[in-house]
């Protein structure tokens, strides 16, 4: 089935989406989810965030941790970066090891953006976020998400804005050594079919062409297109739309560009 987008505005969010996501009368849109028209949960969520300020430095629980809180499961996620101004940056992770006493302070005092790892955001950037990394996008971004179906976020430091932190509940579930993800790549826009994620919350396919690699699931994928050339069961598909189907639904032109995601 098609899915349903819904619209998410934030303090933080955009005013000048590209085409492909609407005209949305200059409403601040920080996200745009997608989710199923009859109400039932998805196994993955699919997001596209659009920023134009600094997102909040946070953290997740992983799968232990959420459901010890009463939550169903934890929350790794991915971003593939889709648009970047050329001065834009990503937080993935910490400079250097702390301790939770000294996590503590710098959320306090604000001095943990200077602790984050920086990166430079350019287009194709993949990364990686197991549940504990500390991490925040910054502004000027349009990024691709893929993530265990939790919307459970402990706030670390929000640059002033009058939204609740939960140093207690970031600081017992926060990874306080730096450290880059073996998933980290490039997926630039003439990349081939590749698998980026194997495993083990989750499987995330980029697909180039018309031919299916061997051994996927068999059951239903989400559908994100990254560009023209792939269409479900007849339905065409472009860029703004995803869909929850089996793989055989999907038929691929041979300049199709998509991602398939699944959970495992």
């Amino acid at each position: 089935m098609k899915l349903l987008p819904r619209i998410v505005e934030k303090p933080w969010g955009r005013t000048d989406l590209p085409p492909a996501f609407g005209d949305h009368e200059g409403r601040r849109i920080g996200e745009i989810w997608f989710e199923r028209d009859d109400g039932k949960p998805l196994p993955l969520l699919v997001k596209f965030l659009f920023t134009s300020e600094r997102l909040s430095i946070q953290v997740h629980p992983d799968d232990a941790a959420a459901q010890t809180a009463g939550m169903a499961n934890g929350k790794d996620e991915c971003w593939l970066v889709l648009d970047a101004e050329s001065d834009s940056h990503i937080g993935v992770g910490l400079k250097r090891s702390l301790t939770p006493d000294e996590l503590r302070t710098a959320a306090t005092d604000g001095s943990i953006e200077q602790l984050m790892d920086w990166r430079p955001a350019n287009v194709g950037d993949f990364i990686y976020n197991p549940a504990g990394k500390i991490h925040a996008i910054g502004p000027g971004l349009c990024v691709l998400e893929v993530q265990q179906p939790s919307d459970c976020t402990y706030r670390l430091y929000d640059y002033g804005r009058p939204r609740e932190l939960h140093l207690d509940e970031a600081i017992a579930v926060a990874s306080l050594a730096p450290s880059r993800d073996p998933r980290d790549c490039e997926v630039g826009e003439d990349a081939p079919t590749v698998m980026l994620v194997n495993g083990p919350k989750f499987g995330l396919l980029h697909l180039r062409g018309s031919e299916l690699p061997a051994g996927l699931t068999d059951g239903p994928v989400l559908i994100v297109p990254l560009g023209s050339g792939c269409s479900v069961d007849g339905d065409a598909l472009v860029m703004g739309d995803a869909a929850y189907a089996s793989i055989s639904a999907l038929t691929l032109a041979p300049d199709s560009r998509l991602l398939l995601a699944w959970p495992t």
